[in-house]
């Protein structure tokens, strides 16, 4: 099977997709309600798409094609406030964050798809496991060669994508140390982690008839890698980051990929190297493990630093670009968070502390959600 072309699409333009939680707002567990919750939304002409996941108690809210931070941002509210009146209407919550605290995965349902029925008859209990929750985003590429550059360019910062967007410290109901755990979920399937070093779309062809010729994969859409090309799209996208915790912080953590691609697109500030891949599941696993307080291990000097300081210094070297992307306040923002240690895995963990159950933390994390904050 060949590679499909890989579709132009306008440099730098940007759209997210974000699975969230349904839940019943009596014990705060996650509930079935999916499908009904579809049946009452109604976006009309508004731009954007609200669908089912891999288990009928998530759905998926996406936005359409954004030039820049405002249009991303009043997109995303009208999701929000479209899906927050149909939940209440049925009387269940929607929430942010990468792991419901406490469900049990063995109760999930799998929706009625042909699609999902596949992968639950592929990956068996890990379909239903599979009920974790994540921020992708997508940045439209002139062509696919530089699509391939800003793969790798952008692998240097997933760390700091990680660390920013984690939000699911609990699993089952215990703590599990991590800051994100749900890329442990993620990292079960057969798969997934980082894509192939390649730097053409010619090469990228040859790879993916090989995988194709395996009887392994069919389509793109087999590949879970962190960061993958969409050619029907012609974007990059980046799947890392936990579902936040508010639009907002989602928002602003794509405002901080789209200040990335333009300062990897445009100075060129590195040359691509398979051995840039050697600490990458290191960097990767001390995000996932530690957040903020991770170690970050430089790809090309081999020096060590916490990831805070790493993203404090990625902030100041694209700064510029955020100036001309209109985004320096919300970076801003996202920098003073990152300084006073301000995540949401923080968060719930503050929340638990403070209200000794995790019914209690899910009641909050709707209210934040629904009714949405600053980041």
């Amino acid at each position: 099977m060949s590679l499909q072309a890989f579709s132009a699409s306008r440099a730098l333009s940007i759209g997210v997709e974000l699975e969230l939680q349904l839940v019943n707002t009596h014990d705060y567990d996650l509930v079935g309600a999916a499908e009904d919750l579809l049946r009452l939304v109604a976006l009309g002409d508004k731009p954007g798409e609200i669908k089912p996941e891999m288990t009928d108690s998530m759905i998926e809210v996406s936005t359409g094609v954004c030039d820049n931070y405002g249009m991303l941002l009043e997109q995303l509210v009208d999701l929000r406030d479209t899906v927050a009146d149909a939940a209440r209407r049925l009387n269940i919550g929607i929430c942010g964050g990468g792991t419901h605290p406490f469900q049990d995965w063995g109760e999930r349902r799998i929706v009625d798809r042909p699609r999902f029925h596949h992968l639950s008859d592929l990956y068996g209990y890990l379909a239903k496991q599979f009920t974790v929750f994540g921020q992708h985003v997508h940045v439209g590429c002139p062509g696919a060669d530089v699509a391939l550059y800003l793969i790798h360019g952008l692998s240097r910062y997933i760390p700091h994508l990680i660390a920013l967007s984690a939000a699911s410290p609990f699993v089952q109901g215990h703590d599990t140390g991590f800051q994100s755990a749900r890329l442990n979920s993620v990292f079960a399937f057969p798969l997934s982690g980082r894509a192939p070093f390649v730097e053409t779309w010619t090469d990228f062809g040859a790879y993916f008839e090989k995988m194709t010729g395996t009887g392994v994969v069919a389509s793109m859409k087999d590949f879970y890698w962190d960061i993958r090309p969409k050619p029907e799209f012609g974007t990059v996208e980046v799947r890392v980051m936990d579902t936040p915790l508010s639009l907002e912080r989602a928002a602003a953590i794509t405002a901080y990929i789209q200040a990335l691609a333009r300062y990897l697109v445009v100075e060129r500030p590195i040359q691509p190297a398979e051995d840039d891949y050697l600490v990458y599941t290191f960097n990767r696993f001390q995000a996932c493990r530690f957040g903020y307080a991770g170690t970050y291990v430089d790809p090309e000097t081999h020096w060590h630093c916490p990831i805070a300081d790493e993203i404090d210094a990625s902030l100041t070297r694209i700064e510029q670009h955020a100036i001309e992307l209109g985004v320096d306040h919300v970076l801003g923002r996202l920098r003073q968070a990152v300084r006073e240690g301000r995540n949401g895995a923080a968060w719930l963990r503050e929340r638990h502390a403070a209200e000794g159950n995790l019914p209690e933390v899910v009641m909050a994390q709707c209210t934040r959600w629904m009714e949405g904050e600053v980041v």
